[in-house]
């Protein structure tokens, strides 16, 4: 297949910078700063953590001011499946939009954990989670202008395709601690094989996906009677390209204000031989308030900006989400922080 050549500046910068922002931090998956808020995001087995029936829309704007860059939303709400009493089972829905450039992507999964007991307060639990879905992966040939103008690789308007998908999930929790560790894109393999059904193939016009693994780990910490801190950590990894390495740190005044950061960076952890030596590591700084408004209503915002080289040509990236719990049902002795 002939290589696409574009005429438009601007496009090609956009393609050029995404792709090498995404090689250097080995991700393509969709992430929110404010996962933290919303652990189904990353892992099938958080569905049920908060026992309420909890409904969740995040919206992100990356790289404000700079020409087809991504925009991404979600939707999602899980609860427990109150079986005979026992809350063992978690139940969750997502739906996740992304566009980027002429690329769009539209997904839907179910999640079902299975949640283990461990002791007799019910504070405490192991939950097994699965996560199935589709995955909707759209081309819009109208964004391109090449040289050629009837060039048979570049799609005629919008085609798209659907794929199916999974994600596995591992969660547990107790009341000042928890850990995850979860697999998204089970199925990548064929994610991209013959993409658009018809007499040629426009896969090598989208970013190809790779299987990625996440370990996410917390803490809560009182630090006088109104004031807790809970720092926290991610490792997400494709095998590929470096590793990502989250650090974040929230303080929490009087269970209603959240104030705190992110720092993202790249890392080394291990030796891959078909990585360059001399990628440049994409490090993002993320500054994050969320607020409980009401017993119920949750509201956040995350602004991020970048170190990088694409510094320079944009002006940070906004999120804004809010949470509600549909029933909410106060608790004194397990309070529901991560």
């Amino acid at each position: 297949m002939r290589k696409v050549r574009l005429m438009r500046s601007k496009l090609f910068l956009l393609l050029f910078f995404t792709t090498s922002s995404l090689v250097a931090t080995a991700q393509q998956d969709i992430q929110f700063s404010q996962y933290i808020f919303n652990g189904l995001s990353v892992n099938p087995a958080y569905a049920g953590y908060k026992e309420d029936m909890y409904l969740n829309t995040t919206y992100r704007k990356q790289w404000v001011s700079f020409p087809g860059a991504p925009e991404t939303g979600t939707a999602s709400i899980d609860g427990v499946a109150n079986l005979s009493g026992s809350k063992t089972v978690g139940l969750g829905a997502q739906i996740l939009y992304d566009k980027l450039g002429p690329q769009q992507s539209l997904s839907f999964y179910g999640s079902y954990a299975y949640r283990i007991r461990l002791n007799d307060e019910d504070d405490s639990r192991l939950s097994l989670g699965l996560g199935i879905g589709v995955n909707q992966y759209s081309i819009d040939g109208n964004k391109f202008s090449p040289i050629d103008q009837n060039d048979p690789n570049i799609p005629v308007g919008k085609v798209s395709t659907l794929k199916p998908n999974a994600n596995f999930g591992i969660y547990y929790y107790n009341p000042t601690f928890y850990a995850g560790l979860s697999v998204l894109d089970l199925f990548p393999n064929n994610m991209y094989d013959n993409i658009f059904i018809g007499s040629n193939d426009y896969g090598n016009l989208s970013i190809k996906k790779t299987r990625h693994y996440y370990f996410t780990a917390g803490t809560m910490l009182t630090l006088k009677e109104d004031i807790k801190m809970k720092p926290s950590i991610m490792i997400k990894d494709d095998f590929k390209g470096p590793t990502n390495l989250d650090f974040n740190v929230f303080f929490l005044y009087a269970d209603r204000f959240w104030l705190g950061g992110s720092y993202r960076t790249g890392v080394k952890l291990w030796s891959k031989s078909a990585l360059q030596s001399d990628l440049e590591n994409a490090d993002a700084f993320s500054i994050m308030a969320e607020v409980m408004a009401t017993d119920r209503l949750r509201l956040g915002y995350a602004y991020d900006f970048t170190t990088g080289r694409l510094a320079n040509y944009q002006s940070g990236t906004h999120e804004i989400s809010i949470g509600y719990l549909l029933f909410n049902k106060r608790r004194t002795s397990s309070p529901r922080y991560f």
